[in-house]
């Protein structure tokens, strides 16, 4: 997952509810009750279904410390308002005891003295962290001078990737073979295919249906990356979208807009976005998150039957997509970290958590398990049909494990200092998908724009 906090872009207006207090955060950092227990505070983010398995969750968790535990109260933010109003706590020197931390923050996060170190409090604890996957604990170590190694600040939530859903009602309408799991469509194939999958379905002259809808800032990585190219360099620090290879991609994916009319146009998109068209079944490819699959399986949300594949390839012959991951802190001023660490072990690392948050308990799945140990199972179970979940359950895994054909990443603005970089590209992109814009000129234009912010990104983050 850019950064993993992006994943959860498409919620709604902001909301603040309070799931185990009857009133908000009245003081931030934990505080006593006065009756010698403790009360824990808690800021995150997430949509509607995650809210109820960790309602569920943390519940659990306050009942079985009712000895210790006096309250804990949970402030939810949707992830547009969430960076905002922690900045405000930091600001204010009043930060809860646990809140998220993205991996693109922790150096600076733990600079400036807002993360506690985790390392001697889990070994005080006795908590192992081995079977967490360590590609993705090592987004949340510092060693003072880089992440990757070091001490552990935060612990992941979860690894998040965002695989591609389809439709199979409207293949069966097409008659249309569902996409193989485990050989994703060339570039081509995936124009024919959305080229049978749009249709005008009421004869007006216009499309009503079609093949995909894209929103930009995560689908275009995916045409990037396979095609071998980045937005940076290695390093961070040189933007490459004049690579021919980069180019080529922003021309394939800008083509099933205005040449292949297989997506809806840029003003379609602005009348329903692309959530919108696949929840009401007119699109039939969308890009999904493991935190989307317990809102498509409810009928409810989403009346179709569905499943997952692979994005297509272009010159490299593997299927790119992006992984993200966001990790629990706490506070370097919290008065309760023991407790606190044990509240959040039990989000990240307890076997019988992972099994409430992936569904292994009978409740809806908004994650894969964070442990290894249970990625099996958790298979088992979804091919047993003892757990609702799509059959291709294996797509999922690919991207987050890695495979021949599947590759999953970081998006490039986890290693920069900000994305003022990349946020004016998408803000311009629209126009060369409505058409009004040469792509080569826009290249040529944004790459100069673009290095100029990110070049007084770096001398922020280093002080000069």
């Amino acid at each position: 997952m850019k950064s993993a906090t992006r994943f959860l872009k498409r919620l709604g207006c902001f909301t603040i509810a309070a799931i185990l207090a009857l009133s908000c955060l009245s003081a931030c950092g934990g505080s006593g009750s006065g009756s010698g227990k403790t009360k824990l505070t808690v800021f995150l983010y997430m949509n509607d279904h995650e809210q109820e398995v960790y309602t569920g969750m943390i519940d659990k968790f306050k009942e079985a410390h009712a000895d210790e535990i006096s309250d804990i109260e949970v402030q939810i933010s949707t992830q547009d308002n969430y960076a905002t109003t922690l900045t405000g706590m930091m600001t204010a020197n009043d930060l809860p005891d646990i809140f998220y931390v993205g991996p693109e923050s922790v150096k600076n996060y733990v600079d400036n003295g807002y993360l506690a170190d985790l390392t001697p409090l889990l070994s005080s604890a006795n908590i192992s962290t081995d079977d967490l996957p360590q590609d993705i604990l090592s987004y949340y170590k510092y060693d003072g001078n880089t992440t990757g190694s070091g001490n552990v600040y935060a612990l992941p939530k979860d690894a998040s990737t965002f695989a591609y859903a389809y439709n199979k009602d409207l293949f069966d309408e097409a008659g249309l073979a569902y996409p193989d799991p485990n050989k994703p469509y060339t570039y081509d194939e995936f124009v024919q295919v959305l080229q049978a999958l749009t249709k005008d379905t009421n004869g007006d002259g216009e499309p009503d249906q079609w093949g995909a809808s894209f929103a930009d800032i995560y689908m275009l990585y995916q045409f990037v990356w396979s095609n071998g190219a980045s937005f940076t360099s290695e390093d961070g620090r040189t933007v490459t979208i004049s690579d021919p290879k980069f180019v080529d991609a922003l021309q394939k994916y800008v083509d099933l807009t205005l040449k292949y009319q297989v997506t809806p146009t840029v003003e379609q998109d602005v009348a329903l976005g692309p959530y919108q068209r696949w929840i009401a079944g007119q699109t039939a490819f969308y890009a999904a998150g493991t935190w989307d699959v317990a809102s498509f399986m409810d009928p409810d949300t989403f009346p179709y039957n569905w499943d997952l594949c692979c994005y297509p390839t272009l010159s490299s012959g593997v299927s790119y997509t992006w992984n993200g991951t966001v990790g629990f802190c706490i506070s370097e001023s919290s008065q309760n970290k023991e407790l606190a660490l044990q509240l959040i072990s039990y989000l990240s690392t307890d076997p019988d958590g992972q099994k409430d948050l992936s569904g292994m308990n009978g409740a809806s799945s908004v994650q894969v398990p964070n442990l290894i140990s249970l990625q099996d199972d958790f298979k088992q179970m979804v091919a047993d049909g003892t757990m609702t979940y799509p059959s291709n359950v294996d797509v999922i895994f690919n991207y987050l494990n890695g495979s021949d054909f599947a590759h999953g990443r970081m998006m490039e603005t986890t290693y920069t200092p900000n994305t003022e970089w990349i946020d004016m590209f998408w803000e311009q992109l629209t126009d060369v998908k409505a058409g009004k814009r040469d792509l080569n000129e826009f290249i040529t234009t944004i790459e100069a724009e673009m290095q100029a912010s990110l070049d007084r990104a770096w001398s922020d983050a280093s002080g000069n």
